[in-house]
């Protein structure tokens, strides 16, 4: 086949009656508002299965993705030894409601990767981890108000629905409709990496302020990376204002080195929180930190927090199984070398049809900006082409690519990628940005 022929072959028919059908009785017809394909158009995706790097869709449409479950399949879809793990612990019961040994061991691997997390506690999703987090925070230093930053992610709990990136910025929501006012009113945003506001806003709500919560690389506005110092001094600020830090690592955590990317950058937060790659695309989460405070939970502390499912063993030897596999050797250099070829490609690609944008990457993520100004926070991101995104995705996936359905997300490169991937990655960019620079961003 060649580049120029789109790989999606085969109409949609089956995709098209499976979504009519959901729409009829899931909300918009997904469980997560993203998965709409309402910011970038076109018909939402229905997949069937998933091998290595490759999903199918219901009509047996093949595409490569850079999506991988927004970053939890780093070891691509339907791992052997994942799979095998999960099959069988299946045989030996799916959920309990105690404790299995399979949490110790799990929960080991983890505080032997991010030594300074020295107790955990397993939930079933970030959004829960970081309202954990939050709550513990506000529990510990009898306070009340969190500096949370414009365009940072942290799931979808009544303190984080402010000025967030993400699932809010893809749908250009502003507020969020039944968070109340007096609690939204306790979350502080200021801009990401700049220091000089987080001062302010201290400096205006003395020994009100609980926690400071921050990505370490933004990957919820679009990659963006720390500037120098700015995390560092998030450190010290916190810490001389008697807040916590909480350092939210459910995208970068064990996504680009084994363990926390804390340790490359130079900062020990009070909490952290993780997701996605620890349950091997099984739901888990967990949050983390000193014991001295991780002490304060229930049953040992008054800052109560309970899952049925947590430490569910489904989800605990998926953890495992992929956290065994990540101490290959070498696996993180190769997934940051394919990731900086593609990274390096598309620019060429994109100054060669003379399109302005921007590729923030750091190790296996990164994000296309179409704006010609660098990226830094999340007013830059916001000043993106959303709609030559849009045009982009589409133009991309007719040939077979399937990227984030949203500006305001990463790219994920996985270690099941490989560079025959790439090659065809950078082809179809080839293609659908001279589409795009034909038509001079009319048609978008």
């Amino acid at each position: 086949m060649s580049a120029t022929e789109p790989r999606l072959k085969r109409e949609r028919k089956c995709s098209r009656e499976i979504f009519e059908r959901a729409e009829k009785i899931l909300v918009g017809g997904v469980n997560s508002p993203v998965r709409a394909f309402r910011s970038v158009g076109g018909e939402p995706l229905i997949i069937q299965r998933g091998s290595g790097a490759h999903l199918y869709d219901a009509d047996g449409n093949e595409l490569l993705d850079y999506v991988c479950s927004w970053g939890a399949m780093i070891l691509g879809h339907a791992n052997p030894a994942i799979s095998a793990a999960i099959a069988d612990q299946a045989q030996n019961g799916t959920s309990f409601g105690v404790t299995t040994e399979l949490e110790v061991e799990l929960a080991t691997l983890i505080t032997q990767a991010i030594p300074f997390i020295e107790k955990i506690r397993f939930v079933s999703s970030g959004t829960e981890a970081t309202m954990s987090a939050v709550r513990l925070a506000r529990g510990v230093t009898k306070r009340d108000f969190i500096v949370k930053f414009e365009g940072c992610y942290h799931g979808h709990a009544d303190s984080f629905l402010s000025q967030a990136g993400s699932g809010l910025a893809t749908m250009g929501i502003a507020e969020c409709p039944g968070v109340p006012q007096a609690l939204a009113a306790l979350t502080l945003n200021v801009p990401y990496n700049d220091l000089p506001s987080v001062e302010r806003v201290f400096a205006e709500n003395k020994d009100k302020i609980a926690a400071v919560i921050v990505e370490p690389i933004a990957a919820n506005m679009g990659v963006v990376s720390p500037s120098m110092d700015f995390l560092k001094g998030l450190r010290q600020i916190s810490q001389h204002n008697g807040a916590l830090l909480i350092v939210d690592e459910v995208i970068t955590g064990f996504r680009l080195r084994y363990g926390s990317v804390q340790d490359m950058l130079g900062i020990v937060a009070d909490l952290t929180t993780l997701g996605k790659i620890i349950g091997g695309g099984v739901p888990v989460a967990a949050y983390g930190g000193r014991a001295e405070l991780m002490n304060h939970v229930a049953p040992l502390g008054p800052v109560y927090q309970a899952g049925t499912l947590a430490g569910n063993p489904l989800a605990m030897r998926a953890g495992i199984a992929a956290l065994k596999q990540l101490t290959k050797p070498g696996l993180y250099d190769e997934m940051a070398q394919l990731a900086q070829r593609l990274v390096l490609g598309l620019r060429s690609e994109l100054e060669e049809a003379g399109i302005p944008a921007q590729i923030n990457a750091i190790g296996s993520l990164s994000t296309v900006f179409f704006t010609a100004e660098p990226v830094r926070n999340y007013g830059d991101a916001k000043r993106s082409d959303t709609k030559r995104y849009a045009r982009f995705f589409r133009e991309m996936l007719d040939r077979g690519i399937f990227l984030a359905p949203s500006q305001f997300e990463a790219v994920f490169v996985s270690a099941v990628h490989t560079s025959a991937d790439i090659a065809r990655t950078l082809a179809a960019a080839r293609e659908s940005l001279q589409a795009i620079a034909a038509d001079s961003g009319v048609k978008s």
